[in-house]
């Protein structure tokens, strides 16, 4: 068992790398072609078919590009497709709400006192959300496709508020901004597999017999592009949240969460703007700082940090384990000064990741982390500051190791 949990917490270290490696190409090739949309520019002599064309210089050489706003006369005899960034992007963060929330409900995934259902419905509830939330927005595009754009943004934001408030009363705070990130991931990759990639495929095929492709396609698969840009930004920080319990875990996260959306969109706006060579609309900045700083002052009304789980079977173990007197003594004096509601270290004003050490409940809910980070690895406390000793770390090994044998 104690093999296991080390070999876990080292998949999840190389699913959570996987992903953000994926995930940086995906964000990486979509702005630059956001970027490069919005730069083109119309001269004469263009190519039959040519919407615009840009010059770029980067590693030594000149690139000449030009797009072509439906297709070319013909199929080119080398044809890139930038899809895989966004596929493996879905599927390796997939696998990191596998291996973190749905092995780790009980700690990470649900809230008894918000919820209480068991593991296995959590799960099912989890990956109803995610599908619902692409039904939901797949079948809202596709009614309002060029009917009313403005309309369905503010339709859509409508939509995010009441899901960023919803998934606050089905999970934990930490899983509920998760869920909320990866249902927007969710949109923004299925965009790419059920709608963009098959609209390029069908005018590939058009031209392949010799047809001329419709220019729908170019124009729905637009639309779905431009959702993916405004969305990016508040898909990262909702990923980035969990290690900040002041944003995941306070009474008022889910106008945190609705507000960063808002961020989000007003920062797209000014680079798609600078880009488009339309203005310098720097008033977005000021708006997104002011928002900002609203968010910090939710943050801390009230002060009390929610969403702490009930006891689960391993934690009862842990307490009931004849090593734990001395276990709790030990991180009380080396551990909780800062995992403490009211940390007394100095510099730290709430508990590092929301992770309160002061009571017994505390302690062995945590137990695998204490196991992991203080008693097999060094990593906590940070540079060692609170001097615990490697007799003091194996006890925590041992009061662990015993207790999974049991």
């Amino acid at each position: 068992m104690t093999d296991f949990a080390i070999f876990w917490d080292w998949l999840s270290f190389a699913v959570r790398w996987l992903h953000v490696i994926t995930g940086i190409a995906w964000i990486g090739s979509s702005f630059y072609f956001i970027a490069l949309d919005l730069g083109l520019r119309q001269r004469p002599g263009l190519p039959v078919g040519a919407h615009g064309e840009e010059w770029q210089v980067h590693g030594g050489g000149f690139y000449h590009i030009q797009k072509y706003l439906v297709a070319p006369a013909e199929m080119p005899d080398h044809l890139t497709w930038f899809k895989w960034e966004s596929y493996f992007s879905w599927l390796s963060g997939f696998a990191m709400l596998c291996v973190v929330y749905y092995a780790g409900a009980d700690l990470y995934l649900i809230d008894r006192n918000v919820l209480d259902v068991s593991v296995p419905v959590g799960i099912l509830i989890s990956l109803a959300c995610l599908a619902s939330g692409w039904i939901v927005y797949d079948l809202l595009c596709r009614w309002l496709i060029g009917k009313a754009d403005t309309g369905l943004m503010i339709l859509l934001y409508a939509i995010v508020v009441f899901m960023a408030w919803g998934l606050t009363h089905l999970f934990t705070g930490r899983a509920a901004f998760l869920h909320l990130g990866a249902i927007t991931a969710t949109i923004m990759s299925a965009n790419v597999f059920m709608v963009i990639i098959p609209n390029q495929k069908i005018v590939v095929a058009d031209l392949i017999a010799g047809r001329k492709p419709d220019p729908k396609y170019g124009k729905i698969a637009k639309q779905r592009s431009l959702h993916n840009n405004y969305l990016t930004l508040p898909v990262l920080f909702l990923m980035l949240s969990n290690h900040y319990p002041l944003a995941f875990a306070t009474q008022f996260n889910w106008v945190i969460a609705s507000l960063v959306f808002i961020i989000g969109v007003l920062i797209r706006h000014y680079f798609n703007t600078m880009h488009a060579r339309k203005g310098n609309p720097t008033w977005t900045w000021l708006a997104a700082a002011i928002l900002f700083v609203i968010i910090m002052w939710l943050s801390t009304v009230p002060k009390v940090l929610t969403g702490e789980p009930k006891v689960s079977a391993e934690a009862q173990t842990l307490l009931a384990s004849a090593h734990f007197p001395a276990v709790r003594d030990t991180v009380m004096g080396r551990c909780s000064m800062c995992h403490a509601a009211e940390p007394s270290y100095q510099g730290i004003y709430h508990a590092p990741k929301g992770v309160m050490l002061d009571t017994d409940q505390g302690i062995a809910a945590h137990g695998r982390e204490i196991y992991l980070q203080a008693g097999r690895s060094h990593a906590m406390p940070p540079g060692n500051v609170t001097a615990v000793t490697d007799q003091e770390r194996a006890l925590i090994t041992a009061w662990f190791e015993d207790a999974q044998v049991k």
